[in-house]
């Protein structure tokens, strides 16, 4: 690859016009002949800069409401001609073909039009032909032609400009080109799954993914893994909040495992219409409760797990104030996540410097649709996310007992809850919180019984006679495939169950749960999480 090509003409044609006039006039400087279009030309005029129309290089005017402007042999021969070759230059000599050296192009405005909402007709209109045709032409032929197509990247073309008399080097030529392709693929990763929405297809043949570099993290899962953190494009005109809304107002950068547990937290207290505060170990909950303030859930919710809490991940469904920030989350929390913080409360947290604060600017709604993604060797896994949700309305009771009022409402949470816990999974659950949580075992029967001791541990530590569990509910993620593990929630102080139901000894678990006066109800809907 040559190294220094100096730049003596360059396409600019940007949406986007930050930093365009201080970029124009450095071009100036140097001497190059700007060759642009419509608006990005208009605002280079404006500013002084000498500018010719790339209708005036080509011979042949804009067409089509301005859909044909730079789609021309002189256009993209200019960019794709080798310098080298000569075969190459005497062909652009001979039909009028002059080298472009720098094409500065940004895309139509596709995303940002999905994320205002925009119509079907409005968000085709936005998908840029030109600007993708120009850009990779350019990107291939990086050997003599440096592209640019953020404005972020202008900072480096000028310091390198300025360093070399005007010229680019190889090493920066292609970090472009790949940047460029990866913008381009992105682009039409974003117009793929908006068409593909559109027109209610899923799973597409081709699956394109898009996403934006919000932050190159420490590490992975552990430090000898590499991790980033990518921000899907808008689809929707207002995204739905979550880590990629959220600010940081204070802490150390997060970390990858940070983010993983966060937004298991805020995805979970985001079920909940009362205040609900969640606190999450490794990406199981360790505590969930409501209350009638976030205090109360707060306090409530740290019972169920005090030991397991400590470094822990909190989320909540509700503004905090500065009464709950003084007391949630200590004596130390790694992240807090909320939708909002008032000023008192900034001001209490602000004093807790290593404590990392995120606010989301609102709550996601646990019910809207979406994709989730998994890696396997090789592939993708690929499925819509768990939006599940059971109400009172779509239990059946099957057994002789029915539930209380009280039980009723404890069997919802804690299944809702379960939704959110590694399987196999048992969660108690006693006036809206959870007193035992047993998560991620290879046997349901271990779940229960793991789920029990920590509800006893919890007694001990708070000086009760007897633990939570007794006279509490029990939700388990799937079915009970034996009779074994509901035992183990009755043997617990269960006095009520929920459970997805479906087993071939539905019969067998059914008759054992009116056996010890216990009420159980199937919900037709498990919640597997893996």
């Amino acid at each position: 690859m040559t190294d220094l090509v100096p730049i003596r003409r360059a396409l600019v044609s940007v949406s986007d016009k930050t930093g365009l006039v201080e970029l124009g006039r450095v071009l100036a400087e140097f001497g190059v002949e700007i060759l642009s279009t419509g608006g990005t030309a208009q605002a280079l005029g404006q500013a002084g800069i000498t500018v010719k129309d790339v209708a005036a290089h080509t011979g042949f005017p804009e067409l089509l409401d301005g859909r044909l402007k730079t789609l021309h042999p002189v256009i993209h021969g200019g960019l794709l001609g080798r310098r080298d070759d000569a075969g190459h230059v005497a062909a652009m000599a001979a039909h009028g073909i002059q080298p472009i050296d720098l094409l500065v192009v940004n895309l139509y405005p596709f995303e940002a039009t999905v994320g205002a909402g925009g119509d079907f007709a409005a968000c085709i209109e936005n998908i840029d032909i030109g600007g993708p045709a120009l850009i990779r032409g350019a990107a291939k032929n990086h050997a003599f032609v440096t592209v640019v197509t953020e404005p972020g990247d202008y900072a480096a073309l000028v310091a390198t400009m300025r360093a070399n008399a005007g010229a680019t080097g190889a090493g920066l030529r292609r970090r472009l080109a790949a940047a460029a392709y990866g913008r381009t693929g992105a682009y039409d990763g974003a117009i793929a799954a908006w068409f593909g929405a559109q027109v209610g297809e899923p799973f597409p043949r081709h699956l394109a993914i898009a996403g934006r570099l919000k932050e190159v993290l420490r590490y992975g899962e552990n430090p000898h893994q590499q991790a980033a953190f990518y921000v899907a494009p808008a689809s929707r005109a207002r995204p739905r909040p979550g880590l990629a809304t959220a600010t940081q107002i204070q802490g150390k950068e997060l970390s990858y495992n940070n983010l993983n547990d966060t937004d298991a937290a805020f995805e979970l207290v985001s079920e909940f219409a009362e205040p609900a505060v969640a606190i999450i170990k490794h990406a199981n909950p360790c505590g969930v409760a409501l209350g009638a303030d976030l205090d109360t859930a707060w306090r409530r919710a740290l019972a169920c797990d005090t030991v397991s809490a400590y470094g822990s991940i909190i989320a909540v469904n509700r503004p905090l104030d500065g009464a709950i920030a003084q007391v949630i989350g200590r004596p130390f929390a790694e992240v807090i996540i909320a939708p909002d913080a008032d000023a008192a409360a900034r001001q209490a947290l602000a004093a807790r410097r290593n404590v990392r604060v995120l606010l989301t600017g609102g709550m996601p709604d646990a019910a809207a649709k979406g994709m989730n993604f998994r890696s396997v060797a090789g592939g993708l896994l690929l499925q819509t996310r768990d939006n599940g949700r059971i109400g009172p309305g779509d239990i059946k009771v099957v057994t002789k007992r029915q539930p209380s009022d009280r039980e009723l409402a404890d069997l919802l949470f804690a299944f809702t809850v379960a939704k959110h816990v590694k399987s196999n999974t048992i969660v108690y659950a006693k006036d809206g919180a959870t007193v035992g949580i047993g998560a991620g075992q290879m046997s349901r029967v271990d779940a229960a019984r793991i789920a029990a001791l920590k509800a006893r541990d919890a007694a001990a530590a708070a000086g009760l006679e007897e633990p939570a569990t007794h006279g509490a509910v029990a939700a388990s993620d799937a079915f009970f495939p034996f009779a074994d593990g509901l035992l183990a929630t009755i043997e617990a102080g269960a006095t009520a169950v929920i459970q997805p139901g479906g087993s071939t000894r539905d019969r067998e678990v059914i008759d054992a749960a009116d056996r010890h006066g216990i009420a159980m109800v199937f919900t037709g809907m498990r919640h597997f999480r893996h």
